[in-house]
Order: structure tokens, then C-alpha cells, then sequence
């Protein structure tokens, strides 16, 4: 083949993957974790942009710019409404790969439980991944069991109606999630973080997500080697307990990631999504 052919077909393509059409373009759903919003992916969008890929960020309930009130989100369910509204608009013939970092892992997984057919891979980024052994609230009890109250610092608790919400405080968001991100991430973050809830309560309620639902989406996990709020040993308990065998670890990550480990993330993304062409 010509260098003129070669280069006209890699002009083709680019072009293609700019206007959503080649077929190693993918759609990524970006969902957000706990107290944060869209805003905590202003890093990663544009790198996965920038390699010809489409992507949506979202605010949940309450979260970001979303004009509700933590105080008026009762369930879990409402909580990630923004996300379910998504998917219900995906087009039959589109599939999309949903990433959930933190929390954001469980709002992933009810999102798979209710479009297993929309969705191509599910990605936990140092995410609360649920099984369909026990509630979806199982993972969430056993992190509190071995989580002592002082490692929450300064984060607020208080009654929310038939839930419980929280609130990140400075040191808690600089100790132990921020801890390996730039400077300017952290105080971005004291800015813009807002009340949120584990929804521990409703999500002790529901059923488990099935495995015709849920568990018939192909589930990754990105590790955090340096995460203090969901440590190495717990991810790795999670991982296991959820039975997920394609797991792909990012040395020298924070929980923030996204900030701390922009570039290593992106790869690890494109590297589980060259699974699913």
C-alpha cells in the first residue's frame, strides 16, 4: 500500500471518529461519586474526547448544578433518576460504557439492572460494586463495619428525613481523598462539594440486583493503589465478593484519580474498552 493510501485512510478515519462513526469510537457515561458532580471529570472528558471518543457527564440528584435539595431526594432510585433518564433516551442500536467512581459504582449498577441491553461494560473506578448475592446496600454495611468514625474526620452526618446525609469536610477531602491531587483539584472540590447520603436505609429495602439484569453486563474494576477513603484491601474484597475477574490496577492513584492520575486512567479506560469492539 501506497504512503499516500495510508495516509488518506488514517485522514478517513479520524474524520470518521470525530463525527461518531468508526467503529472503535465509544460513548462513555461518566457518573460522579458521593458530595461530588460532572464537574470532578473536567480533566478526563477531554482527554477521552480528544482520542475520538463520545462522552456525557451528568449531575445526580441533588448533586453538581441539579437544582433539587439532598433533603428532597428520598431514595436511592430518585438519586440517580438523571442517569436512568439518560439511558431511557439511548437509541435501541446505541450501547454506552457506563463509569462510576466511588458511589457512583451502585448508581452504575442499578442503571445496568434496568438497561442491561444499553450498555456495553460497566467500569468501577474505585467504586462500591455491588453482588447479586445480598442487598444492595451489603457492600456499603461492610465498609461502615470496618471503618472506624474517627477516619471520617470532619465529614457531617446528620438525619435527612428517612435517610442519612453527608457532607465532606476540608480535612476529610484533603487527608484522605485529595491527599495525592494537585493543590488547585482540592480546593476546587472544598468549593463545590455538596450534602449527599449513602442511601444505606433505602437501599437495605430493595432486592438484589439480578443476574439477568445486572449481572449479565461484563464488569470491570480500576484499582487504586493509594485510595485512604476506599483502601487497597477493601477494593480488593469487592473484587472478589462480586466475582469480577477483569481488573486493571493504577499505581500511585488517590480516590480522585481523575486528578491525581488523568492520563493513566484514560488508558486503563481505553485498554478495557478495545474488549468490547
Amino acid at each position: 500500500m501506497s504512503s499516500e493510501k495510508v495516509v488518506l485512510i488514517f485522514i478517513l478515519c479520524m474524520s470518521m471518529m470525530s463525527s461518531g462513526h468508526c467503529k472503535d469510537n465509544k460513548h462513555y457515561v461518566l457518573v460522579h461519586g458521593g458530595c461530588h458532580g460532572a464537574w470532578s471529570w473536567y480533566k478526563l472528558k477531554p482527554l477521552l474526547e480528544s482520542a475520538g471518543h463520545k462522552v456525557t457527564v451528568l449531575d445526580l440528584a441533588a448533586s453538581g448544578i441539579n437544582m433539587q435539595k439532598i433533603e428532597d431526594v428520598h431514595t436511592f432510585s430518585q438519586y440517580t433518576e438523571p442517569l436512568l433518564q439518560l439511558l431511557a433516551k439511548i437509541p435501541p442500536n446505541e450501547k454506552v460504557i457506563l463509569v462510576g467512581h466511588s458511589l457512583g459504582g451502585l448508581n452504575i449498577a442499578l442503571a445496568m439492572e434496568k438497561f442491561p441491553e444499553k450498555i456495553l461494560a460497566g467500569v468501577f473506578v474505585t467504586a462500591f460494586v455491588p453482588d447479586t448475592e445480598h442487598s444492595p446496600s451489603y457492600v456499603l454495611e461492610k465498609y461502615g463495619e470496618r471503618t472506624p468514625l474517627s477516619a471520617w474526620m470532619d465529614t457531617k452526618f446528620e438525619p435527612s428525613g428517612n435517610k442519612t446525609s453527608m457532607f465532606f469536610g476540608p480535612k476529610f477531602l484533603a487527608n484522605k481523598l485529595y491527599q495525592l491531587s494537585p493543590a488547585q483539584d482540592l480546593e476546587l472540590a472544598k468549593t463545590l462539594v455538596r450534602p449527599s447520603s449513602l442511601f444505606v436505609e433505602d437501599l437495605s429495602r430493595q432486592k438484589n440486583f439480578s443476574k439477568e439484569g445486572y449481572g449479565s453486563v461484563p464488569r470491570s474494576y480500576i484499582v487504586c493503589t493509594e485510595d485512604l477513603g476506599i483502601t487497597l484491601d477493601y477494593q480488593r474484597w469487592m473484587i472478589k465478593n462480586a466475582a469480577i475477574s477483569d481488573v486493571v490496577y493504577i499505581k500511585g492513584a488517590d480516590h480522585m484519580v481523575m486528578n491525581s492520575k488523568p492520563r493513566q486512567l484514560l488508558d486503563s479506560l481505553r485498554k478495557i474498552a478495545t474488549k468490547y469492539a
